[in-house]
């Protein structure tokens, strides 16, 4: 159906990306690749100079765990292995989906949502901004 899927997930909240696995599954049915993103806060508006080492060993620690909950991410579908990718990106999630959506010329962005409020109109946060400005398909399980 798609050939490269973009899956936006938090692997500090697996539950949520769970949902998804199956819908990103399906979609990548034939020969589909799917991309795990997790995306940390980027440190760039701190302005404390003199812990600019320790902020840094702190984003290197976040990036090594979010790495490997990735890996164990990816033995939670049932397609080959060499078929799901894993990037870690700082920033916000609209902004690091964006940029990897362009880099591989994405088909479809996959995401999970919930905690849903009428500011974001009935969809989470990340999801309602992902939509708002995303130039490709996003489907969004719920």
């Amino acid at each position: 159906m798609y050939q490269t899927i973009i899956m936006p997930v938090d692997v500090f909240e697996m539950e949520l990306s769970d949902k998804a696995i199956r819908h990103a599954e399906f979609l990548a049915q034939q020969d589909g690749i799917i991309h795990l993103l997790h995306v940390l806060p980027g440190s760039a508006s701190l302005s404390l100079h003199r812990f600019a080492a320790d902020v840094r060993r702190f984003e290197e620690h976040l990036q090594r765990e979010a790495e490997t909950r990735l890996q164990t991410m990816v033995g939670h579908f049932s397609l080959d292995p060499a078929r799901i990718k894993t990037h870690v990106r700082f920033g916000n999630v609209r902004d690091a989906v964006n940029e990897l959506a362009k880099e591989l010329s994405a088909d479809v962005v996959v995401i999970g949502s919930r905690n849903p409020s009428i500011s974001t109109h009935l969809l989470g946060s990340n999801a309602s901004s992902v939509i708002r400005h995303t130039h490709i398909p996003v489907m969004v399980v719920r």
